[in-house]
């Protein structure tokens, strides 16, 4: 079986980069750290400020980790030594429903934001994550969970925050920066969802009803349900079965990709046949690369989150009713009896309201924004960005907007078959702590960064 990680278009390994030095933590735990003065009493105000069940390890450089509960929700914040009473948010990415969401426990040393985190710890800031109320589509409760944690370190001292987000933490940062204004002096998006639910979930539902058409009667067929307003498999094990939760999840992936990879792999052997032209059909259809990482993982995505997706905004936000698809490669008559043959469904308004307040961008904010997109991403279409420059520029407000395109990653399957596929979110450590090096010049010297400051 293929592992889980390859098929979600994982990061590569993050290269090393220029950024600043740490030296390693000290044994983590209570017994094995001794905090300074300084350290005891911002552990005693985090306390009366609001944080229950605190807790408290030893950081890089002689920092502190900082650890607890905000209204009952986990968060992390590394506090360096020496800090600048400045403080860096992320916001992490989609996770697969099903699973309780998870948070690490040092989001310094394992920091989820390719080098970002760690870099702006090096340089004096707070640098931290809180956890979300639930996996799958999160933007609604991430926005409020990130809001609690930006308050709450002001009240220990942080004059100045700056907010970070990756994939679905991109549609976070959105969120946040234009319907809280002033929490944030500057932010960065990385392959995020910046342009919003409608057209991700749009893409996502296009994908999976045009595979199940176009795969109907060969042997890539997808297994379990085929409604695509409906997930196609479960993400819990069903009552009796003892299996581990994440394990469950892994092996639902594997399911779902393994049609696809057989797909993929007779494309491979005769690249004249219909196989390859099922492939440039149902990429093109969905505006993901003909690649076998860029399909299996949208269509799994759909085939396992749809259900969180309903049950979160409440309906299905998006529908089809009326829209001609015009696959490549297809005859006028092959054009219509695909059209005939897709499965139609109905967006619900309540739903779709959701999704626009949960969160399609508007354009209108009023601080520094630093987007990263790849060029190719298996997940996140490089048009979300695309359009967010749009839609910037519509509102009028590009003076606080510079984005940047990346080349894609590509990573190597160890499977037989010498397959390679496109990355999510493979950024570099230089581009990860990049970003956020330009944004925090962009917003202390007010001088626009260079177009080609992140490559």
């Amino acid at each position: 079986m293929m592992p889980a990680a390859l098929l979600v278009g994982a990061p590569v390994p993050a290269q090393q980069a220029p950024v600043t030095p740490l030296s390693p933590s000290a044994a983590s735990g209570p017994a094995a750290f001794s905090p300074t003065a300084e350290q005891v009493t911002l552990m005693e105000q985090a306390k009366r400020v609001g944080a229950t069940d605190v807790t408290t390890a030893s950081g890089p450089d002689g920092g502190m980790i900082l650890g607890g509960k905000l209204d009952g929700r986990l968060f992390s914040l590394g506090v360096p030594r020496d800090w600048n009473r400045q403080l860096l948010l992320f916001a992490g990415g989609y996770a697969t429903p099903g699973a309780q969401p998870t948070l690490p426990d040092d989001p310094i040393v394992k920091d989820p934001a390719a080098g970002m985190l760690r870099d702006a710890y090096g340089q004096g800031f707070a640098a931290g994550v809180t956890i979300y109320d639930k996996n799958g589509i999160g933007t609604e409760t991430a926005t409020r969970n990130l809001l609690a944690l930006r308050e709450f370190a002001g009240r220990l001292g942080a004059s100045r925050a700056y907010l970070a987000g990756g994939s679905m933490g991109g549609n976070i940062v959105m969120s946040l920066i234009e319907q809280h204004p002033r929490a944030f002096v500057g932010a960065t998006a990385l392959c995020g969802v910046t342009h919003g639910w409608l057209s991700e979930i749009g893409a996502l539902a296009d994908m999976r009803a045009a595979y199940i058409v176009l795969a109907a009667g060969t042997p890539y067929t997808l297994p379990g349900g085929q409604d695509v307003t409906r997930s196609g498999l479960p993400v819990t094990p069903p009552a009796g079965d003892t299996t581990d939760g994440d394990t469950f999840r892994t092996a639902q992936k594997m399911k779902l990709a393994a049609p696809v990879l057989a797909l993929f792999t007779a494309a491979k052997a005769h690249p004249d046949g219909p196989e390859a032209r099922i492939i440039r059909q149902v990429a093109a259809i969905g505006g993901f690369a003909p690649d076998v990482v860029a399909v299996a993982t949208p269509l799994y995505v759909a085939a396992l989150g749809m259900d969180d997706i309903v049950a979160t905004m409440g309906g299905l936000p998006v529908g089809n009713v009326g829209k001609r698809y015009r696959p490549v490669e297809m005859t006028a008559a092959e054009v219509a009896a695909f059209n005939a043959k897709i499965q139609r469904f109905q967006a619900d308004p309540r739903a779709t309201a959701y999704a626009r307040k949960w969160h399609e961008a508007t354009g209108r904010f009023s601080i520094p924004l630093v987007t990263v997109h790849q060029t190719i991403d298996s997940l996140v279409p490089f048009s979300q960005s695309e359009a967010l420059g749009k839609i910037v520029a519509k509102a009028g407000n590009s003076r606080n907007l510079i984005q940047y395109a990346v080349p894609p990653t590509r990573m190597k399957l160890p499977i037989p078959g010498d397959f390679e596929g496109y990355t999510h979110c493979g950024f570099t450590s230089m581009q990860g702590a990049g970003a956020f090096r330009v944004l925090r010049s962009w917003v202390e010297t007010g001088k626009r960064p260079a177009a080609d400051a992140i490559k």
